[in-house]
Order: structure tokens, then sequence, then C-alpha cells
């Protein structure tokens, strides 16, 4: 998965669910855009669900900045439908302002590295896509970790800002923070101010 990282996204192009219907979504449809891909292993798990609704919840900060939400996993359109009817007191998902992708061949999670091949699941695979359709960013969790929208947020923003002004940003660099300038002179600004 590692190797994803600066290159093209791979191309995916599948059938998934879109506001309660389905509709075939391709990586095309977000042409200029910023992008976060995630998969999750199955529909009707756990861990899932706690993720799912917290990105959905948080899909409108993310469209704030130009950003879109992708989600992907291994089941069907139908399952993912069966899945936002079920109320989320009862671990479903109830409505979701993102496409989730049916990846039923398991042919999106091969080509994004995150199939694990003889469970027949993707892991916890989360990408940053920059809108010329660069990977910037690439994290995997195994099974039993969620991920955090907050900081998927927070390096979205730093990856956006670096893209803008050409510097670099430090550890723990949120929105507002200083950020550095990218060689031996520039950056001891930095570390002056930031001792």
């Amino acid at each position: 998965m590692s190797r994803l990282v600066g290159n093209k996204a791979p191309y995916f192009k599948t059938a998934a669910l879109v506001n309660g219907g389905q509709k075939e979504v391709s990586l095309d449809d977000y042409k200029g855009k910023w992008k976060v891909l995630f998969f999750y292993p199955l529909d009707f798990t756990f861990v899932c669900p706690t993720e799912i609704v917290a990105y959905s919840d948080a899909a409108k900060q993310f469209s704030n900045i130009g950003c879109e939400l992708i989600a992907c996993s291994v089941d069907s359109f139908f399952s993912h439908l069966a899945w936002t009817e079920q109320s989320r007191d009862e671990g479903g998902l109830g409505e979701v302002n993102f496409p989730i992708l049916a990846d039923l061949n398991k042919q999106v999670a091969r080509d994004y590295e995150v199939l694990v091949e003889d469970a027949g699941v993707a892991l916890r695979g989360l990408f940053i896509i920059d809108d010329q359709d660069v990977i910037q960013h690439a994290t995997i969790n195994n099974l039993s970790v969620g991920r955090n929208p907050e900081e998927t947020l927070r390096l979205v923003k730093a990856y956006q800002y670096t893209a803008k002004h050409g510097e670099v940003c430090p550890a723990g660099w949120t929105e507002g923070d200083d950020s550095m300038k990218p060689d031996p002179t520039g950056s001891k600004e930095w570390f002056k101010k930031h001792k």
C-alpha cells in the first residue's frame, strides 16, 4: 500500500448506494475534487457502523473544504441498502451522506492493496486523494480499531494547505498553526519560534 502514496489513485467504477438508490460511481465522477476513500470490512458488523455514522455526521465539514467522502466494502448494493434501513440504535446506519461502493468482485479493495484474500474482506484502509487524483495519504487499521473523522479532516486540511502554499506542516499541525518552509534556511524560522 505504501507504494500507492504519491502515485495516481487506482481507477474504480462500480455500483454504489447513493442517496438510497443504486448508481454507478467512478473515480472520474470526482475530477478536480479532493476525496477520502475509506474501506471497511463488512456490513452489519460492529466497529464499521461507528465509523460510517461518524464520517456521515462529519460529511458537511469535509464538503465545506471541497472534499468528498466515499466508502467501500465487499458487500452488495442490496446489503448496503438494508443496513441503511436499520436504525442507528440497533447497529444500523440510517441515512448516509456519501456513496458506499459495492465491491462484490473485490477488485477495488485489491487495487488499493487492502484486501485480505483468504478472509475475503478489506482492512480499514483510508486514502486521501487530491484534486489531481494523486494519493497523498494512506493508512491501514486492522479490523478491531476504527478511525477518527476529526484526524482525517485535519490531514486533508494539511495536505490542501501544503498544495496551495508550497510549505510543509510540522507534527500536530492544525489549521491556523505556523507552517514551515521546506529548506534548511527557511525551516530555521519555525524552529526558532517553536523551541
